[in-house]
């Protein structure tokens, strides 16, 4: 039996997994997201244009392959089913049968985005740096079972009465804590029409689907949201999101938990970036942080945080999400710099230490930073390891070196074809 593929972040997120993804996806039969919902975002830049991906897997652009939605997904109906026309307007051809979502899947409901938006408005300078998607509230109702399974979009009247329960649960939440008004029926009645309705194609047992394509042989590839240091029992709790990113979890969150991965892809950011609260050693700031971050197009909602490439948080990302190999994004990024930093010890307590603190420690830690001369010249075009400036190369094995890990992939600009294979 064929052994799968995942390919995970290693740091904070947002380190260009979805670029590698629909690179990578020229190998691949199967993508399948398996865990997280609508809170983070994978950039995709090909001829159809610039698409900011938080639901569909990033294979959606190739004709040929076919994307699943796991069960361990916080579906957001209403939000997927906006990502689907986005596409579908710019060309993109998107049907039953090259997206599948499990039956399996709990549905991320209305009230899981008020909820999260009024829990970070009540602790004010205290809260989590919530995207306000609803994703904590979503998991939290699913471990406590008050979700519904998109398999029962198929059975109207079990619907109806499960959705009656949880609405009465909920709105002693939503009146009695919070002081908002009900949900009514006319509100749940309208969601179900507009945003359910339209996804019943896409449903199905895709466990049976995805063992189905794997006794043919198919190669499936299990796609990671987020980052090893966002991972709610490995990361930098409580700043971290409320689902479990790593490899590890991966055939359990796709539906297909006899699956073995003897390959892990490890996405990692030449710099570092960071989105949202929590501790984040090397944070820059001022002019410094500026110049990188207008560099690096690190803005968002609100302008991301930045850093230098912090080795020992990578050193642990690389851990725990079992990395065999590397893609290193974002490389070009650095070629304006005279000199570049690099976080390679954290100093606790007055003495360095190359291992990751337990996360209530992290705030008391600071960078202990060295510099490696740059390369001071475009290196966008460059397709071969060979042809990169050796300051390029001895920055490239710097890291690699402080991982212990290949790295495979070297990407020098957005596009698909912007990358360096190497090894």
């Amino acid at each position: 039996m064929d052994a799968g593929t995942a390919i995970v972040g290693i740091n904070w997120g947002d380190e260009g997994k979805g670029r590698m993804v629909d690179l990578l996806t020229e190998s691949f039969d199967v993508v399948v997201r398996f865990q997280g919902g609508g809170n983070a975002g994978h950039t995709v830049i090909n001829k159809y244009g610039e698409f900011m991906l938080h639901l569909l897997p990033s294979g959606v652009f190739r004709p040929n392959v076919v994307n699943v939605l796991g069960n361990g997904v916080a579906l957001d109906p209403e939000h997927l089913i906006n990502e689907i026309k986005t596409l579908q307007d710019k060309g993109v051809d998107i049907t039953p049968e090259n997206v599948k979502i499990s039956e399996r899947a709990s549905l991320l409901l209305p009230w899981h985005r008020w909820l999260d938006a009024l829990e970070e408005n009540r602790l004010a300078d205290k809260q989590f740096g919530s995207t306000k998607k609803g994703i904590a509230p979503f998991y939290s109702d699913k471990y406590a079972k008050k979700t519904v399974l998109a398999g029962e979009l198929f059975y109207p009247e079990l619907l109806r009465q499960h959705l009656q329960d949880l609405k009465q649960w909920k709105n002693m939440t939503l009146t009695r804590v919070y002081d908002q008004a009900p949900v009514t029926d006319e509100a749940i009645d309208t969601w179900i029409r507009s945003y359910c309705e339209p996804l019943k194609p896409f449903i199905q047992d895709t466990t049976e689907y995805l063992t189905k394509a794997r006794a043919e042989h198919k190669r499936i590839l299990f796609e990671g949201q987020l980052g090893a240091l966002r991972d709610l029992d490995f990361g930098i709790y409580p700043y971290t999101t409320s689902s479990n990113v790593l490899t590890g979890y991966a055939p359990i969150g796709a539906g297909l938990p006899d699956e073995k991965i003897d390959r892990v892809i490890g996405v990692v950011k030449a710099y570092s970036s960071c989105v949202g609260e929590g501790p984040f050693v090397c944070e820059m700031f001022g002019e410094e942080a500026e110049k990188l971050r207008r560099l690096g197009g690190e803005y968002g909602h609100r302008p991301h945080r930045v850093g230098p490439i912090d080795l020992v948080a990578t050193r642990y990302g690389v851990k725990i999400q079992a990395a065999t190999e590397i893609a290193l994004t974002k490389l070009d990024i650095l070629s304006n710099y005279d000199e570049i930093p690099l976080c390679v010890r954290y100093k606790l307590n007055g003495e360095e230490t190359d291992k990751m603190p337990f996360p209530c420690l992290l705030d008391k830690c600071e960078p202990v930073i060295e510099y490696m001369k740059g390369w001071k010249c475009d290196i966008s075009n460059v397709r071969t390891w060979w042809d990169l400036p050796q300051e390029a190369k001895d920055y490239v094995k710097r890291i690699e070196d402080s991982m212990g890990v290949i790295i495979k992939w070297i990407s020098v600009g957005p596009e698909r074809h912007s990358i360096i294979r190497r090894g």
